[in-house]
């Protein structure tokens, strides 16, 4: 039998490099022009963040067979909807929870969205009909259920970062590219591990904390312990600047174990995020895809996202009458960095206050709020008003999503016999260098950090 020889994927970086969001990539087959899409997601934190996402797509989204999405978050998933209305008509696919989870993503960046320009440009893209189109168009695939597209097996693998997350293995010529999505900081107080791949052959992989290490979970969760045992203490408010998606749904239980062992004072904890509450109520959907520790608590008839004293205040005249509730007190409310939603009224109210602590549990993107905050400013602007930052600021790595320096490595080392090339993505410039370095340092592999709209040719 003659062998296959010369085939050729063309994979083009189409956003999400040299910058933590908006990850869209494209992989073209040579002779039958197939194309595919790995995310399409919004473009987030930087200046110009709202003139690029409005941008044409540098491919004919009609061209497009598939799209797949490794999670909700919406630097993967926010510009579907552009997508559609651009003229995409295959098909969507991804495990079930990511499907349920973005209809409330995409609804609430709509309004997100619908606050900048080009208004009514948003309103028709971002509309409850568009976004009806967009469900119509998704299938779910489980774990572990592999499919055809074409000339493509796909087979979605847990990456451990939010609920439902997916690494998108696929096979070519025998052979498989992997896209990690975001890879999970594991262990996780609520989802199974990361899994490991071992046999790839190209590897896409994200970078956001390429250079930096986390704390671990034990010292995470003492650390957490300390904040609010301290900001009780002080008589204060603590601001927890959350992700609505995921973070606040590890938050919520760590702060139920914590009071359940009697680690931490009774105080009032306040879930000022409308979009957090509804997304938790996904969560509860699928206890399934929980590890084995928080599956057996849903399994005894534990509500691991509830404890005495937590108040949510879905409404805005709710969310005002925090302001009036005496101190100490927590707030966990939207958004992670501080870009947006409920949080920056109550950094508003409570950042001038010494006695008061912000809490940064998540990555903060360069030119966001949170990360001015995180950077020492002692000023700074919410809603054209300098506010003075006096409040504790602390902060907490290890309740990031991502895996870490060391962590990103040994994901790697166990495909070290099969990989032949490796792309860092989805990490700023600093971060995905100096992963690309240490892989070639370490593991002797090659490795590159692409440049946005950039093309390779993967061999087979």
């Amino acid at each position: 039998m003659a062998k296959n020889i010369d085939k050729k994927l063309k994979l083009t970086f189409c956003s999400g490099v040299d910058t933590v969001t908006g990850a869209n990539f494209l992989l073209e087959e040579e002779e039958t022009k197939t194309k595919i899409l790995i995310d399409c997601g919004l473009i987030q934190g930087e200046t110009s963040a709202e003139e690029d996402n409005k941008k044409n797509f540098s491919y004919d989204p009609s061209t497009i067979e598939a799209l797949f999405v490794t999670h909700a978050h919406l630097d993967h998933i926010g510009r579907i909807p552009r997508l559609i209305d651009a003229g995409f008509k295959g098909r969507i696919y991804s495990t079930p929870p990511t499907k349920d989870l973005t209809r409330f993503m995409i609804e609430d960046a709509a309004h997100l969205l619908a606050h900048g320009q080009n208004v009514k440009e948003i309103e028709r893209i971002y509309s409850e009909a568009n976004i009806n189109k967009m469900m119509s168009m998704w299938d779910t695939i489980p774990y572990h259920h592999p499919f055809v597209i074409k000339d493509f097996g796909i087979n979605f693998k847990n990456s451990g970062h939010i609920l439902g997350s997916a690494l998108v293995e696929i096979t070519y010529q025998g052979k498989k590219i992997v896209f990690t999505g975001d890879l999970g900081n594991s262990p996780s107080p609520i989802l199974p591990d990361c899994e490991e791949i071992t046999d790839a052959t190209y590897l896409i992989m994200e970078s956001v904390y390429g250079d930096r290490n986390h704390e671990s979970r034990d010292d995470r969760r003492a650390m957490l312990e300390d904040v609010i045992e301290d900001n009780s203490k002080r008589h204060g408010t603590l601001m927890i600047p959350t992700f609505s998606l995921e973070r606040t749904q590890e938050l919520l239980y760590e702060i139920d174990t914590l009071m359940g062992k009697g680690r931490i004072p009774l105080v009032p904890v306040f879930l000022d995020s409308p979009l957090a509450i509804k997304l938790t109520e996904v969560y509860q959907k699928y206890g399934e895809y929980f590890n084995t520790e928080a599956a057996r608590l849903v399994h005894s008839g534990q509500d691991i996202f509830s404890f005495p004293g937590l108040r949510q205040t879905p409404d805005v005249e709710q969310s005002k009458m925090i302001l009036r509730m005496p101190n100490p007190k927590i707030i966990i409310a939207g958004s992670g960095m501080s870009s947006g939603g409920r949080i920056i009224h109550h950094e508003h109210n409570y950042l001038p206050d010494p006695n008061n602590t912000i809490l940064l549990t998540g990555y903060q993107s360069a030119g966001t709020l949170g990360r001015y905050i995180q950077d020492g400013a002692k000023i700074i602007k919410i809603a054209g008003e300098d506010v003075p930052v006096k409040a504790k600021v602390a902060m907490i790595s290890g309740y990031s999503g991502h895996k870490d320096s060391e962590a990103l490595l040994k994901f790697v080392e166990v495909m070290e016999d099969s990989v032949k090339q490796i792309f860092t993505v989805m990490g700023e410039p600093k971060s995905s260098l100096f992963l690309v370095q240490k892989i070639r340092d370490n593991l002797g592999l090659q490795a590159n950090a692409p440049e946005k709209g950039q093309s390779v040719w993967l061999e087979f």
